[in-house]
């Protein structure tokens, strides 16, 4: 019991370190700052999630204690919650119905991938949401603090601000809502994988590892996709939590884009190639990804990846 709650502990302060390092200032606290759920990920899925939520709790009473009442709430939010809850999801699994109970090794069905996903825009939807509302509790508000900090952020920079700078901070405070669950999206899945590997190296991980080619996100997603979508162009604080949605959601489908290329260019002699220039395309430009959400909704209408599959089986026996 004591290694227990002594890794809880661990991992609980280690998270929390790496959190409270943003008030530093330093570039590598940003790095640490985004990478604070990894040692909860890592005591959830090896040791399983009540040794992450011991951990966390730990870590948000520290950091409340130390920082106060804000940085415990936001701890908790964006770093303890989705390390506690997605570790659980990786372990949660539960027998195929028709195997027989006393099998030597029964078959275990484990949580989809895709669903996983699909939790990790909805902790990115909650975080940024949250993140917000620290600034006002409506859209006028919202967007006017934005305004006035990227404003006194470009000031400080360059203190013959012009207009044409006054135009861009207004761009900016537009996607911003966007960009900001983009960025916890997929700092979140870099987490969770990166936590999934170190258990599997370890020998930890309870589970065997996923083939991430199959991820796909449930059918009913692209109807909420859908739906935020159409709610953008309502207004007010609706349309920034529709927008904040949509940018979740299209994660996901860039993500299942992605499976999808790996898939369809398992026939090339010049995969790894094609994959590499993919992956150094959308890391150095970024907006190359709308093509992988293209191709993750075109699979989730059309299927591409199983009629792929389907033409790569061999022929069925000729019968006698």
């Amino acid at each position: 019991m004591m290694p227990f709650v002594l890794i809880a502990l661990i991992a609980g302060a280690a998270s929390a370190l790496m959190f409270a390092s943003i008030i530093s200032g330093a570039l590598i606290s940003l790095v640490l700052f985004y990478l604070a759920p990894l040692p909860l990920m890592v005591a959830a899925i090896g040791w399983g999630p009540l040794c992450a939520s011991l951990g966390g709790i730990a870590a948000a009473i520290g950091l409340g204690a130390l920082f106060g009442l804000p940085y415990c709430i936001a701890f908790a939010v964006t770093v303890a919650l989705p390390a506690w809850w997605l570790g659980h999801l990786v372990l949660l699994g539960r027998q195929v119905a028709g195997v027989a109970p006393d099998a030597a090794e029964p078959e275990i069905e484990w949580y989809p991938v895709g669903r996983i996903l699909l939790w990790i825009a909805g902790f990115a939807v909650l975080t940024t949401i949250a993140a917000l509302l620290t600034l006002g509790t409506d859209a006028e508000t919202i967007t006017g603090t934005l305004r006035r900090g990227l404003m006194r952020l470009l000031r400080a920079a360059d203190p013959q601000t012009s207009g044409e700078a006054s135009q861009f901070v207004d761009a900016l405070v537009h996607i911003a809502p966007a960009a900001a669950t983009i960025i916890a999206m997929m700092t979140l899945t870099l987490n969770l994988w990166l936590s999934a590997k170190v258990t599997a190296t370890s020998g930890r991980l309870r589970r065997p590892w996923p083939d991430l080619m199959t991820a796909e996100l449930p059918p009913m997603t692209l109807v909420a996709l859908c739906i935020a979508l159409a709610l953008c162009f309502t207004g007010g604080l609706l349309a920034i939590v529709a927008q904040i949605a949509t940018a979740a959601l299209m994660m996901g489908y860039a993500l299942t884009g992605f499976a999808v290329l790996h898939t369809l260019t398992l026939a090339l002699k010049s995969r790894t190639f094609w994959l590499g220039s993919t992956y150094a395309v959308v890391v150095v430009f970024g907006w190359p990804v709308i093509a992988m959400v293209i191709l993750g909704l075109a699979d989730a209408v059309f299927g591409f990846r199983e009629r792929f599959l389907r033409s790569r089986q061999p022929p069925p026996l000729p019968t006698p």
